[in-house]
This record gives structure tokens, sequence and C-alpha cells, in this order.
């Protein structure tokens, strides 16, 4: 656990650091967030926080490589994490042309597929998945590469999606990547395997990433992340997810719910986590394209009525707005991996309190934050001539 939290550290560290360059490149070469209808924003910020966050993931891996411990951890490794590092500076060059050029949603797109496409090719994909009661069921090259893929190209648009406030993304990917990495390193324990798996080591170095870059995007935010970033942590958090499914056989995966949790949720999770934690933008982006389908426009026509739009209409605050996207983020996260790998009434206890916890403070807060309205009778009287 020691080296994982270097490996957290570095990854903060450099991140932080590298986002001053990355702001100052943005300024330089114009990859500047115009204020639009649709934004929160006031006044220009610059893009390109991706770059710091590729810095920062960077640095984290080629740390673990020196480390006592990791660097013992077999090259399976570190050489599925070296593929998903490549193909996360693919996409985050992709993102750095969009903040730079604006590209159509067709070229972004066919980004997208090329670096999901990088993954299947160098190996990181599904492989099987073992259905309760021990049966396995294998995927054949064509399955295992659309169902990588359809993921991959689904969270790396769901993070971009939700992208819409200061702090929202880096912090709901944040909190998913520490709650995989929970439950990576809770598996190995209770398999008594290696703790060295390249999903704990991105998830780990992901997390360290995104809470150096919150510094620099709560609001006021001083820099974005850009498509190069959205699209960068979409693709780490779904390929992180995925390599755990190569690296377990199936007896562990099947077994992974030793302390009595459900073993079905332990098969699957690898596949629902990047979904589950994402569940929010994810609803927030259907309920988008019914809007617009029924209101009789394209479903990708930009409106104000997302859900973080909806917060604000309610009277959050922008921060306190993204601190209860938090909540549900962290809910459903550490909620499904509590579930998974434990059971008994102190753990359901624990997720039911927290679930009322988190709707009472999105529909109670502002209430109790709402200014007072006096009455000034200087203000009230009818002007007189």
């Amino acid at each position: 656990m020691r080296e994982y939290v270097v490996v957290f550290l570095v990854a903060m560290a450099v991140t932080y650091l590298l986002t001053v360059i990355a702001r100052e490149i943005a300024l330089r070469t114009g990859a500047v967030a115009r204020v639009r209808d649709r934004d929160v924003h006031d006044e220009p910020i610059p893009y390109l926080g991706g770059l710091a966050m590729l810095g920062g993931l960077v640095s984290a891996y080629l740390v673990a490589r020196e480390l006592p411990f990791l660097s013992t951890a077999g090259d399976v490794v570190f050489r599925d994490a070296g593929v998903v590092i490549g193909a996360g500076a693919l996409i985050c060059a992709v993102g750095v042309l969009d903040d730079l050029f604006e590209l159509d949603a067709l070229t972004k797109l066919g980004g997208q597929l090329l670096a999901a496409g990088f993954l299947v090719a160098f190996g990181v994909q599904f492989y099987f998945f073992t259905v309760p009661g021990g049966e396995i069921f294998s995927l054949d090259p064509r399955q295992a590469a659309l169902l990588t893929g359809f993921l991959v190209i689904a969270t790396i648009n769901a993070v971009n999606f939700v992208d819409g406030l200061d702090g929202l993304a880096a912090g709901v990917v944040g909190i998913g990547a520490g709650a995989f990495f929970l439950f990576c390193y809770q598996l190995t324990a209770i398999n008594n395997t290696s703790r060295a798996t390249t999903a704990a080591l991105l998830t780990v170095a992901l997390a360290g990433a995104c809470a150096g870059f919150l510094p620099h995007n709560i609001n006021p935010a001083r820099l974005f992340m850009g498509d190069s970033g959205s699209m960068l942590i979409g693709l780490v958090l779904s390929a992180g997810a995925i390599t755990l499914t190569g690296q377990f056989n199936e007896v562990d995966l099947s077994q992974g719910s030793g302390s009595g949790g459900d073993a079905s949720l332990v098969l699957l999770l690898p596949i629902l986590l990047p979904v589950a934690i994402l569940v929010v933008p994810l609803l927030d982006l259907v309920l988008a394209v019914v809007r617009r389908t029924r209101a009789g426009r394209s479903p990708f026509a930009p409106d104000k009525q997302h859900l973080h739009h909806r917060l604000l209409e309610i009277g959050h605050s922008q921060r306190r707005a993204v601190f209860i996207m938090w909540l549900w983020a962290a809910l459903v996260a550490f909620g499904t991996v509590l579930v998974s790998l434990y059971s008994g009434p102190v753990v359901v206890a624990g997720v039911a309190v927290a679930t009322v916890a988190t709707v009472a403070l999105t529909f109670l807060l502002p209430r109790l934050h709402r200014p007072a309205v006096l009455n000034d009778p200087v203000a009230e009287a009818p002007e007189r001539l």
C-alpha cells in the first residue's frame, strides 16, 4: 500500500506543477474556452489541462517501475499499463487538436476509435466472463474488440459530457478511480495474490492526477482540462477496469467476495463500475437526447437543462452543485464496491445512511442557504413625482 501512496503523490504533485505550464501554453496558442450561452463561466478560461494530467500519469508510471515492490511485478503489469498510457497520449493529442481547432464530432469519434483500436491491438481487452456458478463465457476476438471499444468510447464521452462545471469531471473520475483502486486492492487481499496489478496502478495514478488538477480547476477555475483531459481520464478509467479481467483468472474473480459480498457483482464489476461511476452523467445524457428529440431538435444541440444546470436553478452555488454531484458519485462507486466485497447489516446500514444523507443534502441545502428577503419600506414604496 505504501508504494501505491507514493504513486498517488507523484501523480498529484507532477500534475499540480505542470498545470501552470499547460496554462501558459494554452494562452500562447489560443486554446481558450470562449463564453457561450450554455456555459456557466463568464470569462474566457484556458484549456489543455489534459497535458498536465498526462504528464502526471507518465511520471507515476516511471516512478512505479523503480519502486522495490512494484518493480518486481510481472512484465504484463507494466506492459499493459504502458499500452493504456500510450493510448491515453493518443487520445490526449486528439483532444489538444480539438481544444485548438474545434474538431467536428465525427473526427473526434474517429480519434476515439483509433485509441480503442490501439488498446485492442496490444491485448488490453476483455477475454472472458465468469458467471455465478463457475461457468466461463469466453469471447471471440471480434466480440472482445466490440465490447472493449464500446465501453471505452462510452466512458470517454460520458466524462466529456459531465465536464460542465468547474471541478466536476476531475472530482467524479478521481472518486471513481479511488473506489476501483480499493476494489482491486481488496480483491487481491481476499484472494491472497500479488497486490501489484495494472488496474490498481492505473487507477491510483489516475486518482492522483485528478487530485493534482483540482486545485486549479475548482470554481473559480484558472484552467479547464478540455477534451484533452476529459477524453484522457475517461480512457484510463475504463481501460484500467478492463485490464483487471485479463490478470485474474476465473477462480480469483468468482471467489473475490470472500467476505460474504455479492459474487455476481465481483464478476461484473470491471464492466459495471465505470458505468456505475458515471450513472449520473449517463442519465443526464439520456434525458438530454429525449428532451431535445421531443422538442424537434438535434440530440446534439446544446442547451442549459443538464443536471448541473438544474442544481444551480434550485439554489445551489457552483461549488455546492459540484460537491453534491461528487457525493452522488461517491455513493454509487463506493457503495457498489462495498456491497460486492462485503455483506452484513453494517454495510447495508452504512449505504442506506449515506443515501439518505446525500438526498437530504441535495434538496435541503438550497433551503437552508436561501437568503432572507427583508422588507424594505423605502424600496417597496411607490415612486412619487
